[in-house]
């Protein structure tokens, strides 16, 4: 059973994993180069410990260490018991959910061996606002879709806020990164995947006339909010495809866009 350790200040230096979570910059640089993420609430933290992430240490207030009890009797890491208004200094917010975990991270997978396993996968260009990563992740996941891959420009899934908002559903989904940009695309090509470029331009067919879920691999390409994919990325893809609007509405979100486009691609396949 982990030892639990009752800290009353907020320089203790047995907190740093949890130092300045609120201070996006320093969190994106330290927690790669430290090999650490924070996992948040107890359904995020339960998640983690279930993908077989190790984990580091617990952050709880009082009323949580029972809530938790069965995760703390289970793993050695320590767990720091703190008040809530230390856990704000600390962290630099209101830990509303009472729960915090270090987290150690894994190794990324190469995409080929992401890609050999997987029909319908969905990449992202550039895609750098954490909560639209989770929650593609979190459609993904919902929906069937088998892995992602992400430009070297994409945010970090393992980032607090990515991780909050799919609500864990970033440890379902496996993940690479595709180091080359956008010459690795033609290495998805090669391992027999359709490339479809997900755009709002009227020049595109629909995804109905495209029919991704009769195409027997499928890489469904996803650029950034506003901008869409590149140029080179969109000269990459074997096909553009849009989703029809209506009410002069010209664009949706890229997450809402995503749901709907891993639903076009995963609908009706025997094995969705």
């Amino acid at each position: 059973m982990a030892e639990l350790i009752t800290i009353d200040d907020p320089d203790d230096p047995r907190l740093h994993d949890y130092t300045g979570l609120t201070d996006v910059e320093l969190r994106r640089r330290r927690e790669p180069a430290e090999g650490l993420f924070i996992a948040e609430g107890e359904k995020v933290i339960r998640r983690a410990v279930d993908a077989g992430y190790p984990m580091r240490s617990m952050l709880l207030s009082a009323k949580w260490v029972e809530v938790m009890r069965d995760v703390v009797e289970d793993f050695p890491a320590p767990v720091y018991v703190v008040e809530p208004a230390l856990a704000e200094r600390v962290t630099g917010y209101h830990v509303h959910r009472g729960a915090l975990a270090s987290m150690e991270r894994k190794p990324l997978p190469a995409a080929a061996s992401v890609l050999g396993t997987a029909r319908r996968v969905v990449v992202m260009e550039s895609v750098n606002d954490h909560t639209n990563i989770g929650a593609i992740f979190r459609s993904a996941a919902a929906l069937g879709m088998d892995a992602v891959l992400l430009s070297p420009t994409c945010a970090d899934p393992l980032y607090r806020r990515s991780v909050k908002v799919s609500m864990g559903a970033v440890f379902a989904v496996p993940y690479a990164r595709l180091e080359a940009w956008p010459k690795d695309l033609y290495a998805v090509r090669e391992a027999g995947f359709t490339l479809l470029a997900l755009t709002p331009d009227a020049s595109a067919r629909t995804l109905d006339e495209a029919a991704p879920h009769r195409m027997d691999r499928v890489a469904l390409m996803l650029g950034a909010e506003g901008d869409g994919l590149s140029r080179k990325a969109l000269t990459a893809a074997d096909e553009r495809v849009r989703i029809p609007m209506a009410h002069g509405v010209d664009s949706l979100n890229v997450g809402a866009a995503a749901a709907v486009a891993f639903y076009a691609v995963t609908a009706g396949r025997p094995d969705a």
